[in-house]
């Protein structure tokens, strides 16, 4: 069972998911990205003796509202994560760990596209004084009260158009992040020389500011990078309790392809076992420049072409419909709008 389901991975990561990976990367606007640990099983040799589990990543990319990505390495690296988002120029959204510098720097040479748009997660600010606060430190209240008066406001106008997003949010909230970054440095530089979770929340906050009030710079970025560690949390952290570890990190790649297509039929709302079931259906005859059509992403879109007579068969022939037109692939209902 185990073998078949890593055939599966695989054969989805070859077409659809490699087709979601694509489009993610050529239109998205946004990106939300994370990282977790997995264990993965050594490989076994003629030898008896035990060898303990390694340890790999899984990366989450959240793509708009069109696709999750999971992706598979061995190692948390600045090349691991630019082979990854290789071509995407758009703004992205992560924490701070320094894996993601190599993708806001300008470009090496003349042959490499531009850099990525660094986009900052204010909960992750919040947390850190958070931590802070619990030490009982009047200062890192004072933090938690500023920053969640941004949260507030910004959710007040959370369902309005980006448009008017981006006009309330120069009117009204940018002064709040304004103050609160001149009150961070002025409180930073009366810590600076003491250790403790207060100079590191501070110091967050003021090697971050760039980043933070990128957000402000469109009414359609988030203020939070939540949505991805919500997609690791239900996808991985909740799944390795009971699969424990990846048996290779060819398994953990064919693994990462059926968590990809799980968690964007979830995200657009389609039963991911029926969708599978007709996936693998179609597969075989589907032309291989038009995966995309196959993804959760367009999937609506695509099922009401086709004959669902032939499709409900175990095997025998299938109608093709003709390709969608580039307009109505983009307007699809399921698309990131």
């Amino acid at each position: 069972m185990c073998r078949w389901v890593e055939d599966a991975g695989a054969t989805l990561g070859a077409t659809v998911v490699h087709a979601m990976h694509c489009d993610a990367l050529s239109s998205s606007f946004c990106i939300a990205t994370d990282a977790t640990g997995v264990l993965v099983q050594p490989i076994r040799t003629h030898e008896k003796a035990r060898q303990a589990c390694r340890r790999g990543h899984y990366f989450v990319l959240v793509a708009d509202a069109g696709h999750v990505l999971f992706e598979f390495t061995p190692k948390e690296t600045s090349d691991a994560v630019r082979s990854m988002f290789q071509g995407f120029t758009g703004y992205l959204q992560a924490d701070a760990k320094s894996v993601y510098d190599i993708l806001y720097r300008g470009p090496p040479d003349e042959h490499e596209p531009d850099c990525c748009k660094e986009v900052a997660c204010y909960a992750h600010l919040r947390r850190k004084f958070w931590e802070a606060a619990l030490a009982q430190s009047a200062i890192a209240r004072e933090g938690l009260v500023r920053i969640g008066c941004i949260f507030d406001l910004d959710a007040s106008w959370r369902h309005k158009p980006p448009a008017d997003i981006k006009r309330l949010r120069d009117a009204h909230l940018r002064p709040h992040a304004n103050a609160f970054f001149q009150w961070a440095a002025v409180q930073y530089d009366s810590v600076r020389d003491q250790r403790g979770l207060l100079r590191s929340a501070l110091g967050y906050a003021v090697r971050q500011k760039d980043a933070l009030l990128r957000a402000f710079d469109d009414g359609r970025l988030i203020l939070d990078n939540n949505r991805s560690e919500r997609a690791l949390r239900g996808t991985i952290a909740t799944g390795r309790k009971a699969w424990l570890f990846v048996g290779s990190d060819d398994h953990g790649q064919s693994a990462a392809h059926l968590f990809s297509v799980v968690a964007s039929c979830r995200m657009h709302r389609l039963d991911p076992e029926a969708y599978l079931r007709d996936l693998f259906r179609l597969l075989a005859h589907w032309p291989r420049d038009r995966y995309l059509e196959l993804t959760p992403k367009y999937w609506a879109a695509t099922r009401a072409r086709l004959d669902l007579s032939e499709l409900g068969m175990e095997v025998g022939p299938l109608t093709i419909p003709a390709p969608f037109p580039a307009t109505e692939q983009q307007s699809s209902p399921n698309g990131s709008g």
